[in-house]
């Protein structure tokens, strides 16, 4: 999945991570910003962004399947697991049903670089049985 902001167009993506054919049990998802302002270059999230804002943190909760939330928002979980398409996806809840997650949009209204003001987060993701996109705005 990936995740927007209102700040600039630079975006960070998320993605399955391997070591040795294998899902990285102690990382599963790797996070990276495109920087798009900066001609489309790859670049590592700092330290401060991983362990303060958009770092994950990860729980083994059975084999092959991983709690996942944000270090600056613990309340919103997603899971790491196999689908039906025997293929990972990270999968949360959008409106009270489980989809698979695609995106994620925070918009930004001012506040300081340690305590930003969200005005509200878009989550975007896909119904695992229909297909169909689906999408939840909520406050925090």
């Amino acid at each position: 999945f990936y995740l927007q902001r209102t700040p600039n167009k630079n975006t960070i993506v998320y993605e399955l991570n391997y070591k040795n054919g294998e899902i990285d049990t102690e990382e599963p998802i790797h996070g990276f910003w495109i920087r798009y302002q900066e001609d489309g270059q790859r670049e590592d999230l700092n330290y401060i962004q991983r362990k303060f804002a958009y770092g994950l943190k990860t729980k083994k909760i059975a084999v092959n399947q991983y709690e996942i939330t944000f270090v600056s928002y613990k309340k919103y979980k997603m899971y790491l697991r196999m689908g039906a398409d025997k293929k990972f996806h990270l999968f949360t809840n959008i409106n009270q049903k489980t989809a698979e997650l695609t995106s994620i949009y925070l918009k930004i209204n001012g506040g300081a670089f340690w305590t930003p003001n969200i005005e509200y987060v878009d989550i975007y993701g896909i119904d695992p049985t229909s297909r169909s996109v689906m999408k939840e705005r909520m406050k925090i």
